[in-house]
């Protein structure tokens, strides 16, 4: 009985150690969900974004235009 008692033990600290202590690749991980999020707002506010640019690039060229003018 304590010889699988003892073997228990051991395998639960290798699950401790190799799969909840590994944190290989949660950064590539976390920057794939921040790029998800990202994608997934812009999609959502596409049509605000857009008008937004647009109006900017608007003012600028008019803004230009009025340099150009004079």
């Amino acid at each position: 009985m304590k010889l699988f008692s003892n073997l228990r033990n051991k395998l639960r600290n290798r699950i401790r150690q190799n799969v909840l202590g590994n944190e290989r690749g949660q950064g590539a991980t976390e920057y794939i969900m921040l790029l998800v999020v990202i994608v997934g707002l812009v999609i959502a506010f596409k049509e605000p974004i857009q008008k937004k640019f647009l109006g900017g690039v608007d003012k600028l060229g008019t803004q230009m235009d009025k340099v150009t003018d004079q």
